[in-house]
């Protein structure tokens, strides 16, 4: 067999598996020991020598040490009550527009995002700060849903963000370039979701009435209280790009920071600690675990040459390079059906990069392009975030509104989903969207 078609057995057997729900990580590890095992004949002892030192060559590596710190951060500050500080400040400048409480809630969900790195950890914190708030206004049940599902995926767009580091560390590329260039396409994410709402109220007023128009008193206070976290944010991604903190340095900063927060403003106490530690734990076991079966797939791939052979492949084969774009594109929206956007970066980022490294993009260096399709692929595989069957932000925040139908929700995502198609078609033709940044603080 070639190493195309063994790699299409074992991509094979692994959605065959996730089909019966056995969890990814897993999945990929036994997909990827059997083609391991295939690939050497049968011998179990080159697999058994690999195994020895799987686990070690991944756990150990320093820069992982950044998941569990950005993740604590966000554990922090959501036990910590930062969530509704986001919430009132934002609310405090918008709320008495119309449509406006559910701009507050997305433009809170970007802030939160600045200091979580998890799109379902957005969207669950803010869902239980803001739907309340959104049903006292008497917004529609599909708008205020669609809006909190949407505005959650900023959660991963607006760095830090959880997948980017694993992308980085898969490409070998920078956190801190990444870092940067998605803080300009999230900026127009989530000004894109604000313009959808203010054109669905414009069309139909009554799904989202304007609120109270808050005093300055209560602007200037709720500004006090949101200053440390945005000084948070700015600490971790200005220290990052700046040079004087490594990714890891600056996340443990920025964790310390939001304890300490959490504590002094939002009255968070031991069991609050026991909590975020808690959690912190299980999201590091379980990502640990997705990287530990990634790594064993990934040996498999190498060793079968299909990445190589795809790359090759596909650069002999006159194809223009936007076709082969916008063929990956679409394979991820329809994986974003089945699984998780962790779980995509990690199957997917070893087969496209060298596919899409091997083409030329109007002529673009290979870092600028490596850069680029980072922030492409995080954009796409949002998407799957919110598009039907799976579409987890959809289920928590249906989960927190039981009066609104799952049908309302998926049907209030729709206008957010084609404002995504919009800033993706603008990201393929225009790369300096992302780049912007990196090139003017490189």
């Amino acid at each position: 067999m070639s190493g195309i078609a063994v790699g299409g057995a074992v991509f094979a057997v692994l959605l065959a598996m996730l089909v019966v729900r056995v969890p990814i990580g897993i999945a990929m590890f036994i997909g990827g020991a059997g083609g391991f095992l295939y690939l050497n004949g049968g011998n179990a002892a080159p697999l058994l020598n690999s195994l020895k030192n799987l686990a070690f060559a991944r756990l150990s590596n320093y820069d992982l040490a950044v998941l569990p710190l950005f993740m604590l951060m966000g554990q922090f500050a959501t036990h910590g009550g930062l969530s509704r500080s986001l919430f009132r400040f934002v609310s405090a400048y918008l709320g008495h527009r119309p449509g406006g409480v559910a701009m507050a809630a997305v433009g809170a969900c970007a802030g939160f995002g600045a200091i979580c790195g998890s799109s379902l950890a957005t969207a669950a914190t803010m869902g239980q700060v803001a739907l309340p708030e959104l049903r006292r206004h008497g917004y529609a049940g599909s708008l205020a849903t669609g809006a909190l599902a949407a505005g959650g995926t900023l959660g991963i767009m607006i760095p830090p963000s959880v997948p980017l580091v694993i992308y980085a560390i898969l490409t070998q590329e920078s956190i801190g370039k990444l870092f940067m260039a998605a803080v300009l396409p999230g900026v127009i994410a989530m000004v894109g979701y604000m313009l959808v709402i203010r054109l669905l109220v414009a069309w139909k007023p009554a799904i989202g009435p304007a609120g109270e128009r808050a005093p300055w008193s209560v602007r200037l206070k709720s500004l006090a209280e949101v200053f440390p976290v945005l000084l948070v944010f700015l600490v971790v991604i200005v220290g990052i790009y700046g040079g004087w903190a490594n990714p890891t340095e600056a996340a443990a900063i920025g964790a310390a920071a939001c304890g300490i927060l959490a504590v002094v403003t939002g009255g968070m106490r031991w069991q609050g600690l026991m909590q975020s530690a808690l959690g912190t734990a299980q999201a590091t076991a379980m990502i640990y675990l997705v990287l530990i079966g990634a790594d064993m797939l990934n040996t498999t791939l190498a060793l079968s040459q299909m990445p190589v052979e795809l790359a090759a492949w596909v650069k002999g084969s006159g194809m223009p390079a936007l076709l082969v774009l916008a063929m990956i594109l679409v394979i991820y929206i329809f994986l974003g059906c089945v699984m998780d956007s962790l779980a995509m970066i990690l199957l997917t980022i070893p087969i496209f990069y060298p596919m899409i490294m091997g083409l030329d993009f109007w002529g673009m260096p290979a870092a600028d392009k490596s850069i680029w399709f980072g922030i492409l692929a995080l954009m796409v595989v949002e998407i799957g975030l919110v598009h039907p069957p799976v579409g987890m932000n959809v289920y928590i925040i249906n989960r927190l509104a039981k009066d609104v139908p799952l049908v309302e929700t998926f049907k209030g995502v729709v206008p957010f989903l084609l404002s995504d198609l919009v800033r993706i078609v603008a990201l393929v033709l225009f790369p300096s969207l992302s780049l912007v940044l990196v090139r003017t603080f490189g």
